[in-house]
């Protein structure tokens, strides 16, 4: 085999590979070549996901008709002059790549007026190609639409997912910019129906509002970075944290709601991710994860943002002060806002023995046996719990109940939660979810992510007693609800279950669903029971299949063994 130089269409392709993964990496460029021209008004549209339309309005400076052509030169920018200014970006586009790799993979229109301009100019480009140029009126700003994506690497197009994921993957794109400059006004159109809209007037909080929802934003405390204890130790790096995290009772079940910007440029870092949920140690229960928006402002120079072709990563040059700085930054924002709960871990979660026989146990209790098992077709008890006489309740949260080995303690809502996971099963499985009307037909507004995922999962909530149908620009018409949720804040579960389903496979759904239903309508911690309610909870959950953790995988009983307590009363050494 010879070697030999690939043709530049290949080249280009090729580097459009790395900068244009999909549609959403489009939108991310364009508006980011937006933003370093100072719009203050961004308009972004969608068709087909993005793949059959993305055309992105701004009001920036626009492009001197002069230099609309090089624009589309690879390596051709404004932002830097030598190498040297690598080593200090301060704007968010810099190589010069996007243009042209987008060019390469789609058909590109440009309609673009610069300051003092009589008129605008006009460029099409197909293949890479100009293939017309023509002036044409227009106010101070530049239009960018990208049409038939990876039209010509056809290939590409098998490795997208389905439109409305797309449309979702986009959507993030402008709600996280959004969120980074809430002095511009941002809105996203999909498919002719308004997805986001966001007022531009400068106020962190009031743009969290227009992404997340009046709910979400009542719930974030400020990060005030402007405390010289929040920076790093005295003579080290120059660093300020400054935004808005959430009550914990905000907590999600994934990571998508962290946000980081660094000097306004939104990344993706696990160091922050980390810094950020060590701030909420002893807040949260294990497996959910904060809200927080969080801007990271440090000297051009303390970042290396040339690490990824997509720069979605960056680099610290000291990555310890950065992490203090935001661990205790956020720490603070909820010390100072909110009290921090104390809790001290004791009792290992229950064990059962193997092959215990109730026959054997504690046959001096006045104990009643327990009762046949709720659901016929449920496989045999393996490793069930002893025979349990209930005590009473403690905390109004833990039913304390004794064994034929030791003092019980059951964690009422998970055990509930475990009960109900059990009865939602068994529904799907003879598919007779049972469903409760509502007596007047409700409307649930949702964010432009959620809405993404509420129009590809209406089938699969239907198929678990959720009746909803389509009612207008990012809201719903809910007929019919579980009946397991329908006492309940189910509009509030089936937010929360939207937001989870995002960062799940398809394969994950089902799952997801049925331990969310589980989860919302389940006894809670802080209610108190009569002492039938404690007996008649111990025995359902005696009759699950698996009793010993919760659908969350958190434990819902934990045992003190009467040697446990013999020792800590000093009866034994």
């Amino acid at each position: 085999m010879t070697i030999k130089i690939l043709d530049n269409e290949t080249i280009n392709q090729i580097a459009a590979g790395e900068v244009v993964e999909r549609p959403a990496s489009v939108v991310k460029e364009l508006v980011e070549n937006a933003l370093d021209a100072g719009s203050r008004q961004i308009g972004v549209e969608i068709r087909g996901g993005g793949i059959s339309l993305i055309k992105i309005t701004d009001s920036g400076v626009g492009i001197p008709a002069g230099e609309v052509e090089l624009a589309f030169e690879r390596h051709a920018t404004s932002k830097i002059k030598t190498s040297g200014d690598l080593q200090s970006i301060g704007s968010l586009g810099f190589r010069g790549e996007a243009l042209p790799s987008i060019a390469a993979v789609a058909d590109v229109e440009v309609v673009t007026a610069a300051e003092g301009e009589a008129s605008g100019t006009y460029l099409l480009l197909e293949g890479g190609k100009v293939t017309k140029k023509a002036g044409q009126a227009r106010t101070q700003g530049t239009t960018m639409s990208v049409r038939n994506l990876f039209k010509r690497v056809p290939a590409r197009l098998k490795f997208l997912k389905s439109l409305n994921t797309e449309s979702g993957h986009v959507s993030n794109v402008v709600s996280q910019y959004a969120l980074a400059y809430p002095e511009v006004a941002f809105s996203l159109t999909i498919d002719g129906k308004e997805n986001l809209k966001t007022s531009g007037k400068g106020n962190l909080l009031d743009a969290i509002i227009d992404v997340y929802g009046v709910a979400t934003g009542s719930k974030m405390m400020p990060v005030d970075g402007t405390q010289q204890s929040w920076t790093a130790d005295q003579g080290a790096l120059d660093v300020r944290v400054t935004g808005m995290v959430g009550a914990p009772e905000l907590a999600k079940t994934g990571r998508g709601y962290l946000s980081f910007f660094v000097n306004r440029r939104w990344v993706n870092s696990r160091t922050l991710a980390y810094a950020v949920e060590e701030a909420y140690s002893g807040l949260l229960m294990t497996g959910r994860h904060p809200v927080a928006v969080i801007d990271i402002t440090l000297p051009p120079d303390a970042v290396d943002v040339n690490i990824h072709p997509a720069k979605s990563e960056v680099k610290f040059r000291q990555e310890g002060e950065v992490f203090r700085a935001v661990q205790k930054a956020v720490r603070q924002a909820l010390t100072q806002q909110m009290p921090v709960p104390r809790i001290d871990d004791t009792a290992a979660p229950y064990k059962a023995m193997p092959n215990y026989r109730i026959d054997q146990l504690w046959k001096e209790s006045n104990t009643p046996a327990p009762a046949p098992p709720l659901m016929e077709s449920q496989p045999p008890l393996t490793a069930s719990l002893p025979v349990l006489r209930v005590v009473g309740q403690v905390m109004n949260s833990y039913i304390v109940a004794e064994g034929p080995d030791g003092l019980y303690v059951i964690d009422q809502h998970a055990a509930h939660e475990r009960i109900r996971y059990d009865t939602v099963l068994k529904q799907r499985q003879v598919k007779k979810p049972e469903v409760q009307g509502l007596l007047e037909p409700a409307t649930l507004e949702v964010t432009p992510r959620q809405d993404a995922i509420m129009r590809s999962c209406l089938e699969r909530l239907s198929d678990f007693g959720f009746a909803v149908e389509a009612f207008g620009e990012r809201t719903y018409l809910v007929r019919t609800v579980p009946a397991l949720v329908a006492g309940d804040n189910w509009a509030g579960m089936l937010k929360e279950l939207l937001d989870e389903l995002s960062g799940e496979e398809r394969s994950q759904w089902e799952e997801r669903i049925v331990a969310s239903i589980a989860c919302h309508g389940a006894i809670k911690a802080g209610q108190s029971l009569s002492d039938e309610e404690m007996r008649a909870l111990v025995r359902q959950l005696e009759q699950t299949a698996n009793p010993h953790t919760c659908p969350h995988g958190r434990p819902t009983i934990i045992k003190l063994s009467g040697a446990q307590l013999e020792r800590g009363f000093g009866r034994t050494g």
